[in-house]
């Protein structure tokens, strides 16, 4: 089985008050703000680690979920269909000045787990901003797609079936990044921006999602006394896979030079 490398979810985000921001024409309007704030500052307090809900609470408020992992995906599924609303909303007056100003005074900022400057910074982690919606988007995405695969690796030795689908549908949400979302921030080139802002290392993450969903099924195939040719196949299939993404990695050397040593560490790390 391969590495496990975890530190793709350990990301943080600086506070957003949308309804301080944005100028509400109607109470209806207002109360979707506040909603939308309310949503996104629980997940701010759980990957900040700055709550002071305690276990128990946490627990009951989540409707009985006992995995960490559970409740911050669940904290993530009821954000992101309001951020969506919002942006599709924007987007219909995305020529208007006063709105480009006002997301502008969102100050949209993110920590990277995968750069180094943020790993290793005795101030905390570094932060970046970049004005846009669909980096608060992409962001959220990432982590959620991040939490998918270590709940994916936190149900393993229970469930391999249900690992493998986590798996494969974490790799479908980095693929979707690098396809849809952080494609539409290219434009900002001048700007810094997390590893995890660009499309080669959703990519790459993706990759690896395949590669270990691979993994479980071989884990799987084994238990059902799977032949020996077959095996052979699924470990060559991995093994092209990570190939694949280590390639990416190294043929991108100028974007991520501020990469963390870990994570090149976990690519030269890579065995089944």
């Amino acid at each position: 089985m391969m590495l496990h490398y975890l530190q793709p979810a350990k990301l943080q985000s600086k506070k957003i008050v949308f309804e301080d921001v944005f100028s509400a024409r109607d109470p209806a309007t207002l109360e979707h703000l506040k909603e939308l704030s309310s949503r996104r500052r629980v997940i701010e307090e759980s990957i900040n680690q700055s709550s002071f809900i305690t276990e128990a609470i946490a627990r009951e408020m989540s409707g009985g979920l006992t995995s960490h992992c559970l409740r911050d995906l669940q904290k993530l599924e009821q954000y992101l269909p309001l951020l969506e609303n919002l942006i599709f909303h924007v987007d219909l007056v995305c020529s208007n000045h006063r709105v480009l100003r006002w997301i502008l005074e969102l100050q949209i900022r993110w920590s990277s787990a995968l750069s180094s400057s943020s790993l290793f910074n005795l101030r905390g982690p570094k932060f970046f901003q970049i004005d846009n919606l669909r980096y608060e988007l992409g962001m959220t995405l990432y982590l959620y797609a991040a939490l998918l695969r270590e709940r994916a690796i936190e149900i393993l030795p229970a469930d391999l079936v249900q690992s493998a689908t986590l798996f494969r549908e974490a790799s479908g949400v980095f693929q979707h990044l690098a396809n849809e979302v952080f494609p539409s921030l290219q434009s900002a080139q001048s700007v810094e921006r997390p590893l995890e802002a660009t499309p080669s290392m959703c990519t790459v993450m993706s990759i690896i999602c395949l590669a270990e969903a691979q993994a479980v099924t071989i884990r799987k195939a084994e238990e059902k006394g799977t032949t020996v040719g077959l095996l052979a196949k699924l470990h060559y299939g991995i093994t092209e896979l990570l190939g694949e993404a280590t390639a990416i990695v190294y043929s991108n050397t100028k974007e991520y030079k501020d990469i963390s040593s870990s994570f090149l560490v976990f690519t030269r790390s890579f065995s089944v």
